[in-house]
């Protein structure tokens, strides 16, 4: 078979998940893949592949109808793979005990859950409130956050896939609305043989800000790295060689870039917490007419004090002649490489929960899932989820330690 170099997704070298090979399971889970309704969300969380492998651990998945089709995988690929094809979303919640989403739950699938469920999903800070949580509290349901699992080298998983492929999308999209038919500057962000290329001010030197860098970098554009953070800072130069430029993220300098700034990309966060607003609207105001913001972490509140969410389908707005892109389920665009990256993550933390012989088990030993989790048996477990909704909270380890 004559293969193409630039096919690649020919045999040998497509993405393909991390393979598992393990020994049956202690318990047979059901696990329950229902159809994201979310607006605009095109992701799943487990691909056949990842399906195949639960299944051979003793696992039973129900998927819904088309809820892969988003992502480029088929009913058939799925059923192939051993899954179960359920025909509403009310029967894969009915069939599931443990159920996988990428959204937040939305209003109808609260109908749904049922006592002593788990969810394991993300929950997308910023546009919460507090009946989010009483809902989970009534159905004694135990949620487990995408924004919160954090294993013992204090890395974030699944935030961390997400952030690279939403640090690089931004970049791209950023030149996009640069282009002159989107109202933009008309100027590309490499720049040519005598015309110097664009400027693009990044905000937060974590996991996002640097696959935006890279991929700026990669375009060609002058890239300034702004944070509060020194030694992020500095690890991002050595990372890239110091071919970019760093400043600590002060008003005086925040001021300073933004006047000559033709891109921002908004990446300042804080881990399971709201996001530090940054840039006030006096900012904003003084950039230049057809500069673009992109606010990569608007699902957490946003870092521009101009940003509002907005959607794939309706994307941006303009504020003092800026426009403003605010989506916040960036990955949601590359929906077939985002599901393939939340499988690889995914599968070996549902196979801990099966060999440990259930979720409640499982939070004995397992640190990540055990940090992710933010509702335990009626309980918020999370102190900034608390102060952020003024609710009470109990702490998860005293929660298990306690046998309820």
């Amino acid at each position: 078979m004559e293969i193409s170099p630039l096919d690649t997704e020919q045999i040998g070298i497509k993405t393909l998940e991390k393979h598992l090979i393990r020994s049956r399971s202690k318990v047979s889970l059901r696990i329950g893949l229902p159809k994201e309704t979310s607006i605009d969300e095109k992701r799943i969380s487990l691909t056949p592949g990842g399906v195949s492998i639960l299944k051979g651990n003793g696992h039973e998945v129900f998927i819904q109808k088309g809820a892969g089709e988003d992502a480029n995988f088929t009913d058939r690929d799925y059923a192939d793979a051993g899954a179960e094809i359920a025909y509403s979303t009310e029967e894969v919640f009915k069939k599931s005990e443990l159920v996988l989403k990428v959204a937040p739950l939305v209003e109808e699938e609260f109908e749904y859950l049922q006592p002593d469920q788990a969810i394991i999903s993300a929950l997308h800070i910023g546009g919460q409130n507090e009946s989010y949580f009483e809902n989970l509290i009534e159905k004694s349901v135990t949620a487990i956050g995408y924004e919160f699992i954090c294993d013992t080298d204090k890395e974030f998983p699944i935030v961390r896939m997400m952030h690279e492929i939403t640090g690089s999308v931004a970049v791209q999209t950023a030149a996009h609305y640069l282009e002159s038919h989107h109202d933009g500057q008309g100027i590309m962000l490499g720049g040519i043989s005598g015309v110097p290329p664009a400027t693009v001010v990044i905000l937060g030197a974590g996991i996002t800000g640097e696959y935006a860098a890279r991929t700026a970098l990669g375009y060609g554009a002058q890239v300034f790295v702004m944070d509060t953070n020194l030694n992020a800072l500095r690890r991002l130069e050595n990372a890239l060689d110091r071919r970019i430029i760093t400043a600590v993220a002060n008003e005086q300098y925040l001021s300073s870039a933004l006047k000559f700034a033709d891109v921002i990309i908004g990446a300042a966060m804080a881990e399971g917490d709201r996001s530090p607003c940054w840039v006030t609207e006096d900012m904003v105001a003084s950039m230049k007419a057809g500069s673009v913001i992109v606010d990569t972490v608007i699902d957490q509140g946003g870092c521009v004090a101009t940003s509002k969410a907005t959607t794939h389908s309706d994307p941006v707005f303009k504020k003092h002649d800026v426009t403003h892109y605010c989506v916040p389920n960036m990955p949601a665009t590359v929906a077939r490489t985002a599901t393939y990256a939340l499988n690889n993550v995914l599968v070996p933390y549902v196979l801990a929960i099966g060999d440990a012989g259930g979720v409640k088990e499982c939070l004995w030993d397992n640190v990540a899932l055990r940090n992710g989790t933010y509702m335990y048996k009626k309980h918020l477990t999370k102190e900034s989820l608390a102060k952020m909704f003024s609710m009470d909270y109990r702490a998860i380890e005293m929660l298990i330690a306690s046998k309820i």
